[in-house]
């Protein structure tokens, strides 16, 4: 025993000598948490629902590369073998060495805690729960560093064997890009990550029950871990000259993948396999393409979060003025909402709110002239929304020119999809407030619906964790609000004009937890106008939900 903390001792003094491994160990997990706060600052309470992705890295980063690239530069120069002559055990030179490294990413897991409520978020719900379960995430990770410290040669096959690893872990893994942007086929890959399990045994223990509510992920962790031990010692190496490719017991690496496919069909098994309960929905009717518009030539678009300016597919056949994502000409139609609203139909916010809502057959402007240069071909607008007809619809509308409803950009929740506690206690706030909200009380209809859906295409844009939970919401009040057949009309109408109207609304949205609107006008116009031809397709049957 005296040894083996002797030897721990030792690694720990090394370890905080070592400028680069402080870097590695402590600088890049930072690095992680500034980026995950750039990409989610828009959530009601920081880095609450990211904190299993975090720590998850943290400890992927110090098994991946941290814990091998130790063993393997001391073997190479020959400190493995000096060891061999002491009066030590391997297994307790190798718990010592796995234990300084436990103790290495426990500290750069506080630190980033640390850091995480310096920014504002709350105390974890169970902390010591979360220790526990970080103990599990850290004993299946190290168990697979053991493995790629005995398969790697020289450190910067350490480097390429880590990468191999951490790259799909963090992309299909569940670890970076939540479940709930993949799509079916990487739901199904993730399951064979060991990433996937750590992120969810953490999380339980920060915003929902606790970790009974992770059994299978503990499982799936314990034998994992227990698989990268096992293989770690049957292919064990003392010295840099014992090749790998020329060692007896290179079939231990199939103990450990053995153990990960396991698991994989365990998980498939009982059914685990899809997104959690705030996670992704899955594939809405008519989301997908149909036989008959692939064989017409027409191909859904390619659906980025960015906006692009050269963009020209549209949900509408003659390409008017929806686009995925706007041409150069609109975007400076729609660059700067001036405070005055000069040139666009404005119907103030602080207008006194009536009685009743107003009838949706109130007269409506004119529509405006479309950009220069970008005059539309094809059969004329209706004279006002009042005037669209079915036909309107059927020859302008084509509802498979849309974003999936399961996708990053527009995302719908299904009817049967429930949010984790606080994201639907966010979302029952905005259902609460939805109907006293002054923009929803103008006299216009059209800019009426417009701000309705501008509370959709601000969280879609912001990707905030209530975005697929509150296009629900707004439907169901536009539905009680309008008569289906106006309600039909002015969705076709805001559809083709856009760029119409004010937008002063997403600067109002403060009641609901919701920052003000995105600089770029544009994109929430778009955003807006899918969001209306999608309850379209609804009302009109042409592309029902779920």
């Amino acid at each position: 025993m005296k040894g083996l903390a002797a030897q721990l001792a030792s690694t720990l003094r090394l370890h905080f000598r070592n400028r680069m491994a402080l870097i590695y160990g402590y600088l890049f997990p930072t690095i992680f948490l500034i980026a995950f706060w750039v990409l989610y600052r828009y959530d009601q309470v920081p880095l609450v629902r990211h904190v299993g992705e975090l720590l998850t890295v943290t400890v992927l980063g110090g098994a991946c590369f941290g814990l091998p690239t130790t063993m393997v530069s001391e073997r190479e120069r020959g400190v493995w073998r000096r060891y061999r002559l002491t009066p030590i055990s391997i297994g307790a030179i190798v718990a010592s060495t796995v234990a300084a490294r436990y103790v290495l990413v426990v500290l750069a897991g506080l630190l980033q805690l640390a850091l995480a409520m310096a920014v504002g978020m709350p105390m974890p719900q169970h902390p010591l729960e979360l220790a526990i379960a970080f103990t599990f995430v850290a004993f299946a990770f190290l168990g697979m560093g053991l493995v790629i410290a005995m398969l790697a040669d020289n450190v910067p096959a350490v480097q390429a064997l880590g990468q191999c690893i951490f790259l799909p872990m963090l992309i299909i893994g569940g670890v970076a890009v939540p479940l709930a942007s993949l799509p079916d086929w990487a739901q199904h890959v993730s399951a064979f990550f060991p990433g996937r399990y750590a992120v969810q045994a953490l999380q339980s223990t920060v915003t929902t029950a606790g970790i009974g509510t992770a059994r299978f992920s503990l499982l799936a962790l314990t034998l994992i871990g227990l698989a990268g031990c096992a293989a770690g010692a049957v292919m064990f190496r003392w010295d840099a000259g014992e090749r790998f490719s020329r060692r007896r017991g290179r079939s231990g690496v199939l103990v450990a993948l053995a153990a990960w496919a396991a698991v994989g069909v365990l998980a498939e098994t009982r059914g685990s396999i899809g997104a959690p309960a705030s996670g992704r929905a899955t594939a809405q009717g008519g989301s997908e393409q149909p036989p008959s518009a692939a064989a017409s030539g027409e191909t859904a678009p390619a659906v980025t979060p960015a906006p692009v300016t050269d963009g020209t597919l549209s949900p509408t056949r003659s390409g008017r003025a929806l686009t995925i994502h706007a041409t150069a000409a609109e975007q400076e139609a729609a660059r700067g909402r001036s405070a005055s609203g000069a040139g666009r139909e404005t119907s103030p916010a602080s207008a006194p709110p009536p009685s009743a809502p107003a009838p949706a057959s109130a007269p409506e402007p004119a529509p405006a002239s479309p950009p220069p240069g970008n005059t539309p071909a094809g059969p004329a607008l209706p004279a006002s929304w009042q005037a669209v007809t079915p036909a309107d619809i059927d020859r302008e509308i084509v509802f498979t020119r849309l974003p999936p409803d399961e996708g990053v950009v527009t995302p719908i929740a299904t009817s049967d999809e429930q949010p984790e506690t606080d994201v639907a206690d966010e979302v029952e706030l905005l259902k609460s407030l939805l109907p006293t909200w002054p923009p929803a009380k103008v006299a216009d209809p059209v800019q009426r619906v417009r701000n309705y859906l501008y509370v959709m295409a601000v969280p879609d844009i912001f990707q905030m964790q209530t975005e697929r939970f509150i296009p629900p919401v707004v439907f169901d009040r536009l539905e009680q609000e309008f008569p289906k057949n106006d309600l039909i009309k002015i969705l076709f109408w805001i559809a083709l004009t856009p760029y119409e109207g004010d937008d002063k609304a997403v600067d109002q949205m403060q009641p609901f937890g919701i920052q003000n609107g995105p600089p770029d006008a544009n994109e929430l116009r778009n955003r807006s106008a899918i969001y209306a031809v999608k309850l379209l397709g609804r009302l009109t049957g042409k592309r029902p939900g779920k």
